[in-house]
């Protein structure tokens, strides 16, 4: 057997790659990616590890969320505050409500490039390269937009380390501080019927964090005063992954330091593939997606594949079933997997499974349907004896209109008012807290 480096995945079939046209400026990129710092360090990644194999053995819950596709575009550091704002109120409602820590991982600092179903569109005549993200092409139709540039594969790699440090800035320096809570609110959550119940619970907090401190409890640890947020993506893009990969000076270890967490979509989890083969030697934690044409047979070869030595936390079950086909589908993999011994973290995305296409031609998510699927995500879990682990959601901290329904309903006819999304329709923030009280209800159900 070849022994694994970080270049093994070239000599596998790679799906859902762009058709890069200059092989030697891509080479350049790769060498250039390759001498440039970690974005983040195998420590940083082991820790997550042992926070998800808390999740793996129920003792916590997992927070995986963010924006569909990054763009180069609407990069400030105002949108990425108020995206982790939002995810931080998530964590709030789901840690008071559960009793149990929350791990946050975001879909950020890397969430450049995206999977498609058609590798080209017609527009009017003209067929062209599918956009792809931020990290191959441009959303514009045109042939130069659409063409694959390996240079946006460094630009990714630059907005990935400023929004690293804008993150660390704001879970270190006081921004994510416990006793701030009711400040994380923003303008229009707070006017909203399920902002006025997180503004009961954020009083609740601050009333028992001024008891601690009458009592004499000790309310230093920094636990309070700071956040323990992750950064992950999908690790499409195979070059830009290998590229970034660097060998642990403390473990001889590999790991992907492009983010502490990545994983495999639904449509490149063959195991046989690419990026299975390049999965198979970091050692991050890593996520699959599981959708519902997955077999039981399929998520085993997942399971001993990617995770043979069993360890907790290693390996992610990320379920996208979809609302309808959640209670068949799911129950078979549930009982396989315990009953091979697997330690996996099962997460819910109820967003992709979800997606259809409403009058007008915006692509939509219906809330309604997205709870349905995680409480039949949890209803399944509560049959087979497991722990429903998580939550895999798009959102955004901005008030656009892309998702229906909600505590303050988007309806079809309000779509096209705030639809900013270069892909996928995201959550906005109060359909995130609509989403964060439900979990949290299902947790101590």
């Amino acid at each position: 057997m070849t022994e694994w480096h970080p270049g093994s995945w070239r000599a596998k079939a790679a799906k859902h790659q762009p058709m890069w046209t200059d092989a030697p400026e891509l080479d350049r990129v790769e060498k250039e990616l390759s001498s440039l710092p970690p974005l983040v360090f195998a420590g940083e990644a082991r820790d997550l590890k042992a926070n998800l194999a808390r999740v793996a053995n129920g003792e916590a819950f997992l927070l995986q969320a963010g924006d569909c596709a990054e763009s180069f575009d609407s990069f400030d550091a105002v949108s990425i505050r108020e995206k982790l704002r939002v995810i931080l109120q998530m964590a709030v409602v789901l840690t008071y409500s559960s009793g149990v820590p929350t791990v946050k991982v975001g879909r950020i600092a890397g969430q450049f490039a995206k999977p498609r179903s058609s590798a080209t569109e017609t527009v009017d005549g003209q067929e062209l390269p599918s956009f792809l993200g931020h990290m191959i092409n441009d959303l514009a139709f045109s042939e130069a937009d659409r063409k694959p540039d390996a240079q946006r594969l460094i630009r990714a790699y630059h907005q990935s380390a400023s929004t690293l440090n804008l993150l660390r800035a704001f879970t270190k320096g006081g921004f994510a501080d416990l006793h701030r809570v009711q400040e994380w609110t923003q303008e229009f959550v707070a006017s909203s019927p399920e902002g006025q119940r997180y503004d009961k619970l954020a009083q609740e907090m601050r009333r028992a964090l001024r008891f601690m401190a009458a009592a004499g409890i000790d309310s230093s640890n920094h636990k309070i005063h700071q956040a323990e947020f992750f950064t992950s993506h999908e690790a499409l893009i195979l070059q830009y992954e290998e590229a970034l990969t660097r060998k642990d000076s403390l473990t001889g270890e590999f790991y992907d330091c492009s983010a502490h967490m990545v994983w495999i979509g639904e449509r490149t989890r063959d195991l046989s593939g690419a990026h299975v083969e390049f999965f198979k030697g970091i050692k991050n934690p890593i996520g699959c997606k599981v959708g519902p044409t997955a077999t039981a047979e399929d998520v085993i070869g997942l399971c001993e594949a990617l995770n043979p030595e069993r360890e907790p936390g290693r390996l992610t079950l990320i379920t996208r079933m979809g609302a309808d086909n959640v209670a068949a589908n799911l129950p078979p993999l549930l009982k396989a997997v315990k009953a091979e011994g697997h330690p996996v973290v099962w997460a819910c995305d109820p967003m992709h499974g979800n997606t259809f296409t409403a009058e007008g031609g915006y692509k939509t998510r219906d809330l309604e349907a997205v709870l349905g699927e995680v409480t039949g995500f949890f209803a399944a879990h509560e049959e087979a004896g497991t722990w429903a682990g998580g939550i895999h959601v798009e959102l955004t901290g901005e008030d656009v209109t892309e998702c229906l329904g909600g505590s303050e309903p988007v309806a079809q006819a309000d779509l096209g008012q705030r639809y900013e999304t270069m892909c996928d329709p995201r959550l906005n923030a109060r359909q995130s807290l609509d989403l964060a009280f439900r979990v949290g209800e299902l947790l101590v159900d």
